[in-house]
């Protein structure tokens, strides 16, 4: 276990995770709600997320020889993560160092009428983020703008995946799909 994953665990236990009835974002019910936002956007959280997400990423990238200039996803769940892990690869690697961009839910309605903004452009290799995974719907949203910019989606970063058959809808897509915690190792590990 890296350092600064148990503090991180018990962050999400003590700020994100509630237990009652909910309905998620997919429309199904479950008894486990996960709002990693209260975590990604405390202060500490963000740094050990940072952290944690960018060995996750760069120990992917070198293993498979990777060549990523980026790193983002849908508005509004994956943006402090991606900004922390960016931020994280420029402070410890600036020669490695990711570029962030966001995706927005639709495309702006004026100026460029842009979907992606931020520091991405076609052509680019990025990794794609979500804070949580259930169906994997919004996270397959963001790839598929990105794949209409032109970009190539190397993996997925994934903050919580609930184990509900989203990882493996988006590895059907072909899209490995890292965590740093699931649903079991985050409740029961």
């Amino acid at each position: 276990m890296l350092p600064g994953t148990a503090a991180l665990k018990r962050l999400l236990l003590e700020k994100s995770v509630r237990i009652g009835e909910f309905v998620l974002a997919s429309g199904k019910r479950s008894d486990l709600y996960i709002d990693c936002r209260m975590t990604s956007l405390d202060p500490f959280g963000a740094g050990l997320i940072g952290e944690l997400g960018w060995h996750a990423v760069r120990s992917k990238i070198h293993s498979e020889r990777l060549q990523v200039a980026a790193i983002g996803g849908m508005t509004l769940g994956a943006d402090p993560i991606a900004l922390a892990v960016g931020m994280t690869s420029a402070s410890l690697h600036p020669d490695e160092a990711l570029q962030v961009f966001t995706v927005r839910k639709e495309p702006k309605g004026h100026g460029a009428g842009r979907q992606i903004e931020g520091n991405f452009h076609a052509g680019d290799t990025v990794v794609v983020v979500d804070d949580v995974i259930t169906t994997g719907g919004s996270t397959l949203k963001a790839v598929d703008a990105i794949e209409r910019e032109g970009g190539k989606v190397a993996f997925c970063l994934v903050l919580v995946d609930r184990e509900e058959g989203g990882r493996q809808a988006i590895e059907a897509r072909g899209i490995p799909v890292v965590s740093l915690f699931t649903r079991h190792a985050l409740l029961d590990g």
